[in-house]
């Protein structure tokens, strides 16, 4: 796969999103684990994120710079809330998101056989959707006022980010259960696209493993004594 240098990186990838996501997000919101437990499975994601994409420099120089965005902006936010802090945070993220996104879609759809670690990619970059959309959203609710109905009205940072976190996905999958509801005309129109991404991903993808393995179904017959 191209720019991959390490499957078992893209697996420990898959996994720790994984984790981060559907135990590590729910927990937090519910205030269920201790508060050490989210920055270490971020530092665990970053760590497999440069494992990932560390074939291309740029990349993870990109990456880097993200994971130098996002905290600082944080920190900073948590004391000196502004519009620039939002953005700053956010927008280490989405980079970071962006870089390692780029690096697996040229890996999922380029050329080759369909493997496992193809389809591990396909489904990392199908969270990626999700999580690129949540921090949009979060900046989203965050400087526009009333954007959402539905959100907790007061707690933690971790539980606002638990509910959005559970709105992209329910978008992304077009599942719309209706609890949480985007009023402002920008909210509504990412919630479409996102919705639009979420049909249209599965069907690129299934149309573009199938003509990989038509492919090289027809290589194998033309080399027998290929692998």
């Amino acid at each position: 796969m191209q720019e991959l240098t390490s499957e078992a990186g893209l697996t420990a990838l898959l996994i720790v999103q994984v984790v981060l996501i559907f135990v590590v997000v729910p927990l937090a919101g519910m205030d269920l684990i201790p508060p050490i437990m989210a920055p270490v499975m971020f530092a665990l994601l970053v760590v497999a994120i440069l494992v990932v994409t560390s074939r291309s420099y740029f990349v993870s120089v990109l990456v880097l710079i993200a994971v130098a965005l996002s905290p600082v902006g944080a920190f900073v936010r948590a004391d000196h809330p502004s519009t620039l802090t939002e953005c700053l945070t956010a927008g280490g993220r989405m980079l970071g998101l962006a870089a390692l996104s780029w690096v697996i879609t040229r890996a999922v759809f380029g050329g080759g056989r369909v493997t496992l670690h193809r389809v591990q990619g396909a489904v990392v970059l199908r969270l990626n959707f999700a999580l690129s959309f949540f921090v949009i959203y979060r900046l989203v609710d965050t400087l526009v006022p009333n954007a959402f109905s539905g959100l907790p009205s007061s707690g933690t940072e971790h539980e606002l980010g638990a509910a959005l976190l559970f709105f992209s996905f329910s978008t992304l999958t077009t599942a719309g259960y209706g609890d949480i509801t985007p009023l402002s005309p920008l909210a509504r129109n990412l919630a479409n696209l996102e919705a639009v991404i979420g049909e249209l991903f599965p069907a690129t993808l299934l149309a573009r493993l199938v003509s990989l393995e038509l492919e090289h179904r027809r290589e194998q017959r033309k080399s027998p004594h290929a692998d």
